[in-house]
């Protein structure tokens, strides 16, 4: 059977688009052209450790080891080497540093309380971790996303990236989305894009993965080239903070089968989170 022609258009023109983003000039830092934009933050990860004054542990701390889906978080295993931050995936056997709780560590950082922006431009450069049964994520919070009123006015997720596709049929794809009203019933969500990445491997090679955020929508970038955008929920009009994140699904920090794949298992590889920075802007 003969291939809808409209059909055939869309997956010409999605192909066309996977094939610019990925001649973009990998790891050239970009900003949307004609915006009016100036560099206003940013952490290039010069240093020997995480910079706690532009950093903490997104609901986990450097003392206890937080429950999160099917692993632990653990701020130390958010490390600062050779002007990276790597975001480490670990199993330990008897737990960290022997605490009794065995199973996989990783971590989520923010900046809580030390870095919140009401719109610009914010940008990520990184190597995504391989594996099944994992993700990485770049992404916006704002305490006032728990309010359920049906608009995303007065705060959302905004999911810049998520990376759950690692293994797949389409393994070079990540997912931008948009979530409101909170984690329980009220909860609302949008996908915007899952935009494929053709030449440049992003769990070998850095990539640059962006937002613009203005009055009216949220636009998503990769590598420079726009991917998609949307205006659910109404475009937040309250500061957020800025996260970097690995999750492992499952429950009770037991792994298990979701969106990201199969389980980890214990004798799985541990994998790197790589991030060459972050920075964000600000229009002027």
């Amino acid at each position: 059977m003969m291939m809808d022609f409209t059909a055939f258009l869309k997956a010409a023109a999605a192909l066309i688009m996977s094939l610019f983003m990925s001649l973009t000039p990998g790891g050239f830092p970009r900003v949307p052209n004609g915006q009016n934009l100036e560099l206003v933050w940013s952490d290039e990860f010069d240093g020997d450790s995480l910079d706690l004054t532009k950093w903490e542990g997104h609901y986990c701390g450097p003392d206890e080891a937080t429950v999160r889906r099917g692993s632990y978080w653990h701020t130390d295993m958010a490390q600062v080497s050779n002007g990276e931050l790597h975001i480490k995936t670990v199993y330990y056997p008897q737990g960290y540093n022997g605490n009794g709780k065995p199973g996989w560590y990783t971590c989520g950082i923010d900046t809580h309380g030390l870095f919140e922006q009401k719109q610009g431009y914010f940008e990520v450069r990184c190597i995504l971790p391989k594996g099944t049964g994992l993700w990485s994520a770049f992404w916006l919070l704002s305490d006032s996303m728990a309010n359920v009123d049906g608009s995303g006015k007065d705060g959302a997720e905004i999911d810049i990236f998520e990376s759950p596709y690692y293994g797949q049929k389409s393994g070079r794809r990540v997912s931008s989305n948009i979530h409101i009203d909170g984690y329980g019933e009220g909860l609302k969500s949008a996908n915007v894009c899952r935009p494929y990445i053709l030449f440049n491997n992003p769990y070998e090679e850095y990539n640059t993965y962006g937002l613009e955020w203005n009055d009216d929508e949220y636009i998503f970038y990769i590598n420079g080239i726009e991917t998609g955008r949307s205006d659910f929920g109404g475009a937040s009009q309250v500061p957020e903070y800025l996260i970097l994140s690995v999750e492992i699904g499952g429950e009770n920090a037991v792994p298990g089968t979701s969106w990201a794949g199969e389980a980890l298992e214990p004798d799985s590889l541990t994998t790197d989170f790589t991030v060459d920075y972050v920075r964000a802007y600000r229009y002027k």
